[in-house]
């Protein structure tokens, strides 16, 4: 596995290729990194992974500073898993000064949920995403890039900036890679203490009761469903900031009385000093 750490040499250790298969990740990988490397390596002719903490997607009072940093490791992973090159930059060489021009997702879709409760995140992960992509398929006919179901609205979000900006890009949406006990993979899971981390799949178990919930009931019973459910983990001593059901297509509420098109639930709360994300399609 080659590892670069500026475009030039990543640039140079793609030319002879036509198809990268691409996973951008922020480091401290986890299992549902390495899966994605495996499904996203057969749909190209080289695997790409990138490893880059992006400070433009934390805002000031966020973990930007103490976000775990593991190359070492995370390149032994990303080698064992078949990728080919490791891009690794430096802020200065992503940043090298500051980054002015920047891609705003629309508002029905960049400032609900997470872009509500992360004024900007979304700003920033869209910019930093157009920004890699740039390095990674620069001259490239076509490619595929793969991100985790577990960030659902990032790859709506994505999705939509690829199909806008006419990108000759493929989204690959992996599934959401869980422990035993429920609890999706993420990075700052390792964030959690002992008592945290096995109070934490509750909630996984808090989503998968509401889509039983709204299975059976009506669109206009779901803002109480809603409530209940985030009063029950508010009593179990979370800080909930929504637990939603939306369309899948375009998380907008369920239109009509009958909640008959794909769904899914989605969820973030804090535990601790922890805020966990996670969703169910149903």
């Amino acid at each position: 596995m080659h590892i670069v750490h500026t475009i030039a040499e990543l640039r140079d250790a793609l030319s002879g290729f036509k198809r990268p298969a691409f996973v951008p990740t922020m480091g401290n990988l986890h299992e549902g990194h390495i899966a994605l490397v495996k499904q996203a390596k057969p749909l190209g002719d080289v695997t790409v992974s990138s490893i880059f903490v992006n400070r433009l997607q934390f805002a000031p009072h966020e973990d930007f500073d103490s976000y775990p940093r593991t190359l070492d490791a995370d390149a032994q992973r990303l080698q064992a898993a078949g990728c080919d090159v490791l891009f690794a930059p430096r802020e200065q060489e992503l940043y090298p000064q500051p980054q002015t021009y920047k891609v705003h997702p629309a508002n029905d879709l960049g400032d609900i949920l997470e872009g509500h409760f992360r004024p900007g995140f979304f700003i920033g992960v869209s910019t930093v995403v157009l920004k890699l992509f740039s390095c990674v398929y620069a001259g490239m006919p076509a490619g595929v890039a793969a991100f985790g179901k577990k960030d659902y609205q990032q790859v709506l979000v994505v999705r939509r900036m690829v199909q806008q900006f006419a990108l000759p890009i493929d989204i690959l949406a992996g599934e959401t890679q869980r422990a035993e006990d429920g609890l999706a993979l993420s990075s700052r899971n390792g964030y959690l203490n002992p008592a945290e981390r096995a109070e934490a799949a509750q909630l996984s178990q808090a989503l998968k009761a509401l889509g039983q919930a709204a299975k059976a009931a009506q669109a206009a019973d779901l803002p109480a469903l809603e409530a209940q459910a985030m009063q029950a983990l508010a009593r179990r001593g979370w800080k909930p900031d929504y637990l939603t059901v939306r369309r899948r297509a375009d998380l907008q509420p369920p239109q009509g009385a009958l909640l008959s098109e794909p769904l899914v639930v989605l969820g973030a709360a804090k535990l601790g000093s922890t805020r966990l994300i996670d969703n169910l399609e149903i």
